[in-house]
C-alpha cells in the first residue's frame, strides 16, 4: 500500500511544553533561562500556541479526502521534526498499517541541503529501524509547481487591493546561516526563482526579498533582515507595503510573530501601511497543489 507523509518542523501545543520543544531542537540541551523566556514570550504574544499541528491535520484530512474521492487507496499521514506527531511514530504507525511505500513532502517548497535533507534523514532512519523496510520517494523541491505560484500571485492580488499603486511588494523566508551559500546551498537562487515567477504572474517587476527569523547562533545568517530592509524602503521614500511569505505555506510562529507583530510594530511605530498576505493553509488551491505532487509522483 501506498503512503503519503507531510512533514513539517513541528510546534508545542500549549505554553508548558516549550520548554521540552526548545529541547528537542537543540539536541537535547536545555536552553538558558533568557532563551526560553523569550520563545514563551513570543507564543504567549500569539496567544499562547501556533496553530501549525492543526493547520497541518487540515492539510492531511482534506489531501486524504481527495484521493479517497477519486478511488485511491493511498493513506496521509503527517510528521513533524520536533514535536508530536513525531516522525518516528508516525512512521512505525505507516508499516503497521501496511504501508510499504511512502512519499515524503516536506511542507517547505525551497530545497536546502540545511533544511530538507533533515526530514529526508529522519523517514530513513524511521525505516532502517522498522522491521518493514518501505520504498521510499520525497518531493525534496517543488518551489515552481505551477499550482503553488497560482495560489501565491491569487494571494498577492487579493492583498493589494486595499493599497496604493506604489505600494512596496516583498517576498520572504526564513533565514539560514550564510555559511550555507559557500557551501553551494541552491535556498537563495530557489527563493528568488519563485518570486520572480510569482511577480511575473502579478504584472509587478517592483519587488524584493528579504529574510526572517534568523537564528541567535553567534554566526552571520543570510539576509537582509526584514524589518532592516523594511528600514531601508521607508528612508528611500516608500510608504505601503505588501508581505509575501512564500518560504512558508501555513501560520505558525513565524509568520504570526515575526511578521505580524514584528513587522507590523515597525508599521505602526513609522506610520506605515504594511499588509501581509494570507498563508496557503489547508486552502483547497494548496491542497491541489499537494494532490499534483502525489500525482506526479505516481503515489495517487
Amino acid at each position: 500500500m501506498k503512503g503519503v507523509l507531510l512533514l513539517t518542523y513541528g510546534t508545542p501545543s500549549s505554553l508548558d511544553q516549550v520548554e521540552a520543544y526548545y529541547t528537542h531542537i537543540r539536541g537535547g540541551k536545555r536552553p538558558a533561562d533568557a532563551q526560553l523566556a523569550d520563545l514563551v514570550s513570543r507564543y504567549k504574544a500569539i496567544g499562547g500556541k501556533s496553530p501549525l499541528i492543526r493547520i497541518t491535520d487540515g492539510q492531511r484530512t482534506k489531501l486524504q479526502a481527495k484521493l479517497k474521492g477519486e478511488g485511491s487507496s493511498t493513506r496521509v499521514y503527517c510528521g513533524m521534526k520536533h514535536s508530536p506527531p513525531f516522525i518516528a511514530d508516525v512512521m512505525k504507525q505507516a508499516s503497521e498499517d501496511g504501508v510499504d511505500e511512502m512519499l515524503g513532502i516536506p511542507l517547505t517548497p525551497h530545497y536546502s541541503k540545511m533544511n530538507t535533507e533533515t526530514y529526508v534523514l529522519s523517514v530513513e532512519m524511521a525505516t532502517y529501524e522498522s522491521p518493514n523496510k518501505m520504498k521510499l520517494d520525497f518531493a525534496k523541491s517543488w518551489n515552481t509547481n505551477p499550482k503553488l505560484l497560482d495560489a501565491w500571485a491569487r494571494r498577492v492580488e487579493e492583498a493589494q487591493a486595499g493599497l496604493p499603486r506604489d505600494y512596496s511588494l516583498i517576498f520572504s523566508a526564513h533565514s539560514l546561516p550564510e555559511r550555507t551559500l559557500a557551501e553551494g546551498d541552491v535556498y537563495r537562487s530557489r527563493l528568488l526563482e519563485t518570486s520572480e515567477l510569482v511577480a511575473s504572474r502579478v504584472g509587478t517587476e517592483d519587488w524584493s526579498f528579504a529574510f526572517q527569523s534568523a537564528g541567535h547562533t553567534g554566526e552571520p545568517w543570510l539576509g537582509p533582515d526584514i524589518v532592516a530592509h523594511l528600514q531601508s524602503l521607508f528612508d528611500g521614500g516608500k510608504r505601503s507595503f505588501l508581505i509575501a511569505p512564500i518560504g512558508f505555506v501555513s501560520d505558525h510562529l513565524e509568520v504570526l510573530y515575526d511578521i505580524d507583530v514584528e513587522c507590523m510594530g515597525w508599521a505602526s511605530k513609522h506610520g506605515t501601511s504594511l499588509v501581509r498576505c494570507k498563508m496557503l493553509n489547508d486552502s483547497d488551491e494548496f491542497i491541489d497543489c499537494l494532490h499534483s505532487l502525489v500525482v506526479e509522483r505516481g503515489f495517487a
